[in-house]
């Protein structure tokens, strides 16, 4: 028996490559990358990887290959979407950022996380363009997963997935995009309040007609549990209690609701409904408070009537 253990390990070792021989592999795989064939410098550089881990001497081939690798990927994964052919290029460049990540490249796994984004974008857009958002959101979100500094492509998965009826999916994007660095994102972030803006306002009247402010409600309570600082869910919320008459609710919610709010107008706007409920309650001084914080937007004018009513 221990003879044949002896034989069987011989046997292994005898199918490893030498260092000498990884190098041949290596320096094949380094001509074709040369060549630009890619799909043989691949091979190549995986045979330098796999076989040089048990390889003595064999190290700085390995840790080359490694880096070189991703990039192989990387350049099929852009030849075939040169090429429209977009699965293929999607294959190649997800296995890129995968082997990139392995091996601790994470430079290089941003990189080609970027490129695989916008091969989405541009294979959504053909559904985008058709207004088959349901589509094209399935393809964006896999884009915007890969990368979400993709403001355009964010801000086209939020248009779709509001048109496509996930309203909820769409405010948590355009929240996202709202909250990047206004610096370097301010366009992006002014489209993304707008959209904000436009698809709140359309869901609202949708469930206002039907008097359904419970369905409102339980909206905005779905968003903050996504976002616990979503500025429009909460000054969405107390709008449905006030025209619920919960001015219980308004009051108990009104201030943590003008906190979130970042623009001027729209934390005038729950100052004045604070100050409607407050008013309905007839809780004089704070209903004055309230009204006496609204500063700027459409509330303005009438928060100044409500102040020289109860300062009689």
């Amino acid at each position: 028996m221990k003879k044949l253990l002896v034989t069987a390990f011989a046997l292994v070792a005898a199918m490893t490559l030498s260092a000498q021989d990884l190098t041949t592999v290596y320096n094949e795989g380094a001509a074709a990358f040369g060549a630009k064939d890619f799909a043989t410098a691949a091979a190549k550089f995986e045979q330098v990887i796999d076989e040089g881990v048990d390889t003595e001497g064999a190290e700085s081939l390995v840790e080359t290959a490694k880096k070189t690798l991703p990039i192989c990927y990387q350049s099929l994964g852009t030849r075939a979407a040169s090429q429209k052919n977009f699965d293929q290029a999607i294959a190649n460049l997800s296995k890129g950022a995968e082997l990139a990540e392995l091996y601790g490249d994470t430079k290089r796994q941003t990189t080609i996380n970027g490129i695989l984004a916008k091969v989405y974008q541009v294979q959504g857009g053909t559904a985008f363009n058709n207004k088959d958002y349901a589509a094209a959101a399935e393809i964006f979100a896999k884009g915007y997963a890969a990368n979400p500094r993709n403001t355009d492509m964010a801000l086209n998965l939020a248009m779709s997935y509001c048109e496509s009826g996930a309203y909820v999916k769409g405010m948590e994007v355009y929240e996202n995009i709202a909250a990047m660095n206004p610096e370097k994102y301010a366009e992006a972030i002014a489209k993304a309040k707008e959209g904000m803006a436009l698809y709140t306002n359309n869901e609202v009247a949708r469930l206002q007609a039907a008097n359904d402010y419970d369905g409102i409600i339980a909206m905005a309570d779905e968003l903050l549990s996504k976002n616990p600082q979503s500025a429009v869910a909460e000054k969405v919320r107390i709008q449905a209690y006030l025209n619920k008459k919960d001015y219980a609710k308004v009051i108990e919610l009104g201030e943590t609701a003008a906190a979130a709010q970042t623009d001027e107008e729209d934390k005038s706007t729950v100052y004045y409904t604070l100050g409607a409920a407050y008013n309905a309650r007839e809780m004089r001084d704070q209903a004055i408070a309230a009204f006496g914080k609204v500063t700027a937007g459409p509330a303005l004018e009438g928060a100044k009537a409500a102040l020289a009513g109860l300062k009689k």
